[in-house]
């Protein structure tokens, strides 16, 4: 899947993930000639609801803007995000105000940050109260939900950007 896009876009999976599960794809960040070639905001949005219980999550509608997304109950994260000045890991919980952010979900070191025409492997886990977010192997956020969100959707999301996504697996993993 090729998204080049010069505003905000959300490209959900169309099918309900039951945990514990592991979704793993090959992304690129591409800087060439493009006019979306930003090196930004490669965010993911795993086991997400819509906290009025509606459903499906993609079903609602939303703009593409950011905000929009608060009112999930889900597990974010964003690499690269602000211009690939900072890499987060969130709890969203359902409030349209509040996105909960852990000093230590927050990281903003140069190994941390999308590189440039690499392809990287990104992979998400809700495994019970187990909830990660690796990059090429290496867990940037690993995080204990005393009450993990057990089923929803998978999007991914960006804005003026040019992202390469490729391989695309998603598996089942044992219950804990």
């Amino acid at each position: 899947m090729d998204i080049d896009t010069p505003a905000g876009i959300t490209v959900w999976l169309d099918r309900e993930l039951i945990g514990p599960v592991e979704i793993t794809f090959d992304a690129t960040a591409v800087s060439a000639d493009g006019p979306n070639d930003q090196v930004s905001d490669l965010n993911v949005f795993w086991m997400a609801r819509n906290a009025d219980g509606t459903t499906p999550v993609h079903a609602k509608p939303r703009s593409g803007r950011f905000a929009e997304y608060n009112d999930l109950l889900t597990y974010y994260a964003g690499l690269g995000g602000n211009r690939n000045t900072t890499t987060r890991f969130r709890r969203y919980i359902g409030d349209l105000q509040v996105r909960p952010l852990l000093p230590e979900h927050d990281l903003s070191a140069a190994d941390a940050m999308l590189v440039p025409n690499r392809r990287q492997t990104l992979t998400l886990i809700a495994a019970g109260t187990r909830i990660e977010f690796r990059r090429d192997g290496r867990p940037l956020f690993v995080y204990e939900d005393a009450a993990p969100y057990r089923r929803g959707w998978f999007a991914l999301r960006t804005t003026h950007s040019h992202l390469r996504i490729q391989d695309l697996r998603i598996r089942r993993l044992p219950d804990r």
